[in-house]
């Protein structure tokens, strides 16, 4: 699609939101695309949007942009987090883990990065990222200044319009994190391990005031209806850690979240909110039936979320079987975990991993929620399996690289691309192959 000559017919609105134009009956040209990848007439993604139960992140600066819809009536979406430290990371590397990403299928990518020249790592993202790009502005604000007792409400509001000029389409903002919610943390195991929300508690505390992304909600959404950023309201208070699943803490910033999402609804504002993070298999269901009943079914993006904390070095398993199932409840997007969650930034092959897992996870969930088409790579893939027509297979592996590497390891002289078995079963005990012949007899 043409989305510069589509940006550029609506330059003169004051308000440049999807939602905004799905509200006014406007089928747009991201809205035609999205129907089209979902293979879904154009009017249910419009209906779905202006509902406010699906978002097209789509920022106007972000021209080269492919969009992607994020809702319950479409495929379950992941997303990959890239983004250096302080003391890890550099503009080439970003780039290498964006190029990855997208050759892996993750539908967006969120850059957070903490250290170097942030600014600079960003513009060259999005100019090479054709998925819709999400930040957690508070990261780049607390690194411009020596302290947050440093760090004004005035501040913070200016880095969100600095990074909506720049092109971000999605934005996490801990919005729901409140003064009173504090002492409920204290019960926790683990505290708040939300990064952002670690940051606006601490805010909070030395200015002596109330969260200035919710005091200050309507300048927030003015600045997102200017550039069409949809937000994601973090939750500052996820648990990290089972013991501390579905606690007050969590639910009391999940009811403010709900509350903030009507008032970006009624300002055509597109949002989307962010869940856990920690939680029991057996509760996981009921966390995503909550939030969507407290937010009036706007997407669900959830952390994992992890099903066990004894995963180290192994979490994108345990993050992708409690994904699986939030999918299934009704969770709109996924974000990935890598191996490497609570031991270190992640390398390529982490990242590789990570949205593997979370790709599996998600297609799981979409084939039992029956969406369109959504079995259809695996039946062709069944079919090239009986007819051992291993080319064909790598090709509709979600890891074709991979697949085809260690089918080349296993293989000797006699079973090689064109036997009729693999080394697992050799030719004697391959139960294909004797299907084939007792199908002869």
């Amino acid at each position: 699609m043409n989305r510069a000559a589509a940006i550029e017919r609506r330059l003169g609105d004051p308000n440049r939101t999807q939602m905004h134009y799905a509200r006014k009956g406007v089928v747009t040209e991201e809205i035609a695309r999205v129907a089209e990848l979902e293979q879904l007439e154009p009017e249910v993604v419009r209906s779905e949007l202006a509902r406010g139960r699906l978002v097209i992140p789509a920022n106007i600066h972000h021209v080269q942009l492919e969009p992607v819809g994020i809702g319950m009536a479409l495929r379950c979406k992941i997303n990959a987090n890239i983004g250096n430290s302080q003391v890890h990371g550099d503009e080439k590397t970003e780039l290498e883990k964006l190029r990855v990403s997208i050759e892996c299928g993750a539908d967006t990518v969120m850059d957070l990065s903490t250290g170097g020249d942030i600014d600079k790592i960003r513009c060259a993202i999005i100019a090479a990222s054709p998925v819709p790009l999400g930040t957690v502005p508070i990261y780049q604000a607390l690194e411009s200044v020596e302290s947050v007792q440093e760090l004004s409400a005035d501040d913070i509001l200016g880095l969100i319009e600095h990074q909506a000029q720049q092109g971000v389409d999605y934005m996490t903002l801990h919005c729901g994190l409140l003064r009173e919610h504090l002492p409920m943390a204290k019960k926790r195991l683990t505290g708040i391990v939300s990064r952002g929300g670690a940051i606006m508690a601490q805010w909070m505390l030395e200015h002596d005031q109330q969260n200035p992304l919710f005091t200050r909600w309507d300048d927030v959404l003015a600045i997102c209806a200017k550039y069409d950023v949809t937000l994601s309201a973090g939750d500052g208070l996820r648990p990290g850690s089972l013991h501390d699943a579905s606690d007050d803490a969590q639910f009391a910033e999940l009811k403010v979240l709900g509350d903030l999402a009507r008032r970006a609804w009624a300002k055509d504002v597109q949002i989307m909110i962010e869940g856990p993070g920690h939680v029991p298999f057996d509760q996981i269901e009921m966390n995503v039936k909550r939030q969507i009943e407290e937010c009036d079914g706007a997407p669900f993006y959830v952390l994992g979320p992890l099903v066990t904390d004894i995963g180290a070095g192994y979490d994108h398993i345990t993050s992708a079987i409690g994904g699986t199932m939030a999918a299934f409840a009704g969770a709109s997007m996924i974000c990935y975990v890598t191996p490497k969650e609570h031991l270190g930034l992640p390398d390529l092959e982490d990242v590789r991993a990570g949205i593997i897992a979370h790709k599996i996870a998600a297609h799981a969930a979409d084939i039992a929620r029956k969406r369109p088409g959504a079995r259809d790579r695996d039946d062709a893939m069944s079919k090239a399996r009986f007819a051992f027509d291993w080319n064909k297979q790598f090709e509709l592996a979600l890891d074709p690289q991979t697949a085809r590497r260690m089918h080349g390891e296993a293989s000797t002289e006699q079973c090689s691309l064109s036997a009729d078995y693999c080394s697992m079963c050799g030719p004697r005990f391959c139960a294909m192959k004797v299907n084939r012949q007792l199908d002869k007899a």
